[in-house]
Parts: structure tokens; C-alpha cells; sequence
């Protein structure tokens, strides 16, 4: 259907995987998500896969230094289902189930998280854009830009690393008016409808991103339902336009 694709550094199958299967359906721009990480070389090779697969650019995430409480994956003991790996990280379903979730995560990417130092090693190691994901503030959005970033995603992560953070679409108009058409803008976050993405599109953002509707999708119909799901979203877009235009023209 054309749309572009977030590949996790979390997948359980190997990026190069995914953008062979995008290109038999595409055309589809991938993008590839990356935590910094405690082993650069490790991180390096993530990176300069992901280049060698045809991903356009690095989603840098920066709102996840350590795993937020989780209380539902705590309590229920979550760990990745058995027989399936975590290739890009290079972990076997044997090792993954040797840790708990939140020491595997922590075991293996950094809580110590620096612009000075992070862009400039990227920038150092590949040519993809370098866009920095978990955005909320007009200062990050300077930050990034003294820094060169190619771009921003407004995210909280999904509400699941720190309780209390803003909605996305709350964050954006600041975000927005901080950038002043100086670096690109997406977002993502509680985006369920197409009335959401045409106001997230008139407050400052190119682009929205889902996560949980896709697993719905899935969940509903597997592939059928994940086309149906960007369907629904489209056609609802496409009806919030046409009925705001009518007020809006009046104005």
C-alpha cells in the first residue's frame, strides 16, 4: 500500500528479511530504529546493515536509557515467546531466555545517553539520515538541529516508558514553532484515527507513525487485517478533509 516501515532493532526477524518482503509488495521506504548501545561494534554492524538492506535512515531512540515499569510485563514474568530470536542483536532464543526482559535490555544498550557524542559516531559510520525518535521538548528540538539531525519524531514511546509524559499531539505545536521549517517533523504515539493524523498534520507534523493499530491488524486478519487497518485510517483521513475544508473555506 505504499507505506514506509519502522524496522525494530527488537524484530524478530533480520532487516535484511523485512526489506526483501517490502519489496515484493512495495514500494516501501524503510527505516531502521536503534537504541545506543553498550558494544559499538555491535551497534556499528546493526547500523551498516540496515544501510546494506536499503533503509533510508536511523531512528535514533532517546527516551529509553533503562526500560520504564512495566507493570503488566513484570508481573506476568514477559520474556520474548520461545523460538524466536533477536537477530539484529545477534541473540538466540536460548540466550533471551537465560535473562529477563528487563536485564536483557539493559545488559546490552547504554543508560547514558549524549548528542555530542552519539550524532558524530553515526555520522561517522554511515550515510543514512540520522533522525532522533522520543522528542517532546522545543529544546530538544534545538538540540537536535545544532547537532545536524536530518530529523525529529514527537514520541513518548507509546505512554509505556515514563508515566505522566504528554500526549504526543500536546508536545507538537511547541515542537513545531521551536523548529520553524528547520528540520523535518513526524509523530507518533495514541495516533487510532484519521481525524488524529489530520491534526497532527495541521499542528506542524509530515508525517504519522502507528504501532499497536498494525498488531490489531494483525491480530484481527493478519495481512488482510493490517490492509485493512491503514484502509480504515486512510478513508477516515480523506472524510476529516473534506468535512473540515467546508468550515475551514468559510473562515
Amino acid at each position: 500500500m505504499g507505506v514506509n516501515m519502522g524496522v525494530s532493532s527488537y524484530a524478530n526477524h533480520s532487516v535484511e528479511e523485512i526489506t526483501v518482503a517490502g519489496k515484493e509488495v512495495g514500494p516501501i521506504h524503510h527505516v531502521m530504529q536503534l537504541y545506543s548501545m553498550k558494544d559499538k561494534a555491535k551497534q556499528e554492524r546493526i547500523v551498516r546493515r540496515a544501510e546494506d538492506a536499503g533503509c533510508k535512515a536511523i531512528f535514533l531512540t532517546a527516551d529509553s536509557p533503562v526500560l520504564g515499569v512495566r507493570w503488566n510485563e513484570w508481573r506476568n514474568g514477559f520474556k520474548t515467546p520461545v523460538g524466536l530470536g533477536l537477530p539484529m542483536y545477534e541473540k538466540t532464543s536460548a540466550e533471551i531466555q537465560q535473562q529477563s526482559h528487563d536485564d536483557g535490555f539493559s545488559s546490552a544498550n547504554s543508560d547514558s545517553h549524549s548528542w555530542a557524542t552519539e550524532i558524530p559516531w553515526l555520522r561517522s559510520v554511515t550515510n543514512m539520515e540520522i533522525w532522533i525518535k522520543g522528542v517532546l521538548t522545543p529544546e530538544d528540538v534545538e538540540t537536535a538541529i545544532e547537532y545536524g539531525c536530518d530529523g525529529i519524531i514527537i514520541s513518548n514511546h507509546g505512554g509505556r516508558q515514563l508515566d505522566e509524559t504528554p500526549a504526543t499531539i500536546d508536545a507538537l505545536p511547541a515542537c513545531a514553532k521551536a523548529a520553524r521549517g528547520r528540520i523535518k517533523i513526524h509523530i507518533d504515539g495514541g495516533i487510532r484515527s484519521g481525524v488524529d493524523i489530520f491534526k497532527a498534520l495541521a499542528l506542524g507534523a509530515e508525517c504519522c507513525w502507528v504501532g499497536r493499530p498494525a498488531l490489531w491488524g494483525l491480530a484481527y486478519d493478519g495481512q488482510q487485517g493490517v490492509e485493512l487497518m491503514l484502509k480504515i485510517l486512510f478513508d477516515d483521513f480523506k472524510r476529516s478533509i473534506a468535512n473540515a475544508y467546508g468550515p475551514l473555506a468559510r473562515l
